[in-house]
């Protein structure tokens, strides 16, 4: 799949609610992720670049060199950059060469120069058999990651732009290159006690950790509408990750997480945090971090006996944003080894100005993270929320 390093490519999904990665989108309407990654530039010139020098050669040594020999290897350097039809092409242009610098120095029907024909030849056969092979590799490679991205858009619902009386905007970016699968997530769901959110960062990433993202997602959407408060939330999805570790047999199975509610009549959003970045306030035109007690990670709850994790209210009201992001993002490195300074570039946009919207948050990070960091190590997901103004 195509995945250009470095480059952030934005997309926003049906309803406003901004979900933007590089490379292959994992919301995205269109099949733009499901092709092969194309060789560099470089490597499709380097087969007619070699043929260029071997002619050089040829003039600059004249007759003390069989310079032409040289390109029996051409089959072989056309093998990474090109399909068998090329590789096959390639091999009859360098034994006719070959042929032909063997005539001009009267040469042509020595032995040695059949030998470096009918070398020439079996290498091709084998060059342009690696070729067939690779592209059908490729094919595979796509499939399989057509397959992850529809299991991912299964597990990671697009987040609509309005959810209940919030506005919403999303990123998801997994760190592996090629893959459309990571051990971050997110959901928001309206119910009868508010607007209820996760976001999360479960231990692993890639395809192992897929398993266990959707065990925590299960547990969330339904323990969402049923459960009568944020703890027992938290307690539903500790017991089920609980039954995920002993199923796969893993004695460290956790993820750390922030759970938030919105209750629109007292303008007032609840947040319990189990081990996770901190969320960040946009208010009023300050930007500021949501501090609080945190509890232990989701898994782990049985290490220490307590009444359960400490709930923080605030006061969350028209024109505030607050932003839930994972450590993917905060602990970003540039190239002095530095972590990328949310709360810091925040505010350098947005204190002091308007109240953005939660797109407009998401979009900005998008664009500065890149500027910052040039290569993820960890996936990255954020979820941005408004109170839903009513006119």
């Amino acid at each position: 799949m195509h995945r250009s390093r470095g480059r952030v490519a934005p997309h926003t999904p049906p309803g406003g609610g901004g979900r933007t990665r590089p490379g292959p989108p994992l919301t995205a309407d269109t099949d733009e992720g499901f092709r092969p990654t194309p060789p560099p530039r470089w490597m499709r010139w380097l087969p007619f670049l070699y043929v260029a020098l071997v002619l050089l050669l040829e003039i600059a040594l004249r007759e003390e060199w069989a310079v032409s020999f040289f390109l029996i290897a051409l089959p072989a350097i056309a093998a990474y950059a090109y399909g068998p039809a090329v590789v096959a092409a390639l091999t009859v242009l360098a034994i006719l060469l070959e042929g032909l610098l063997a005539s001009i120095t009267h040469h042509l029907g020595e032995t040695h120069h059949v030998t470096a024909d009918i070398a020439t030849a079996l290498v091709g056969i084998l060059a342009t058999a690696l070729a067939a092979h690779r592209r059908g590799q490729e094919r595979h490679l796509v499939h399989a990651n057509s397959v992850a991205e529809a299991l991912m858009r299964a597990l990671l619902r697009p987040v609509p732009h309005q959810v209940g009386n919030i506005l919403a905007a999303c990123l998801y970016r997994p760190s592996e290159a090629g893959t459309m699968v990571g051990g971050d997530l997110f959901d928001i769901r309206a119910t009868r006690a508010g607007e209820r959110a996760i976001i999360g960062d479960l231990r692993g990433k890639g395809l192992p950790a897929v398993r266990t993202v959707a065990t925590i997602l299960g547990s969330f959407r339904e323990a969402a509408h049923e459960a009568r408060d944020l703890p027992a939330v938290a307690a539903r999805l500790e017991r089920g990750l609980v039954r995920e570790a002993e199923e796969i047999h893993d004695d460290e199975l956790f993820a750390t997480a922030v759970l938030i509610e919105y209750d629109s009549r007292t303008d007032r959003v609840t947040v319990t945090n189990h081990g996770h970045v901190e969320p960040v306030l946009i208010s009023r035109g300050r930007v500021r971090t949501l501090q609080g007690p945190p509890a232990l990670p989701i898994g782990l709850g049985a290490l220490i006996r307590t009444d359960g994790p400490v709930v923080c209210t605030h006061r969350f009201t028209h024109g505030d944003v607050l932003l839930l992001v994972t450590d993917g993002l905060v602990e970003a490195r540039d190239t002095d080894g530095d972590f990328y300074p949310l709360v810091e570039r925040l505010r350098h946009r947005f204190e002091g100005r308007p109240a953005p919207g939660p797109a407009e948050v998401v979009d900005f990070l998008n664009t500065d993270l890149p500027r910052h960091a040039r290569t993820l190590h960890d996936d990255v997901a954020m979820l941005a929320i408004a109170p839903h103004h009513r006119t």
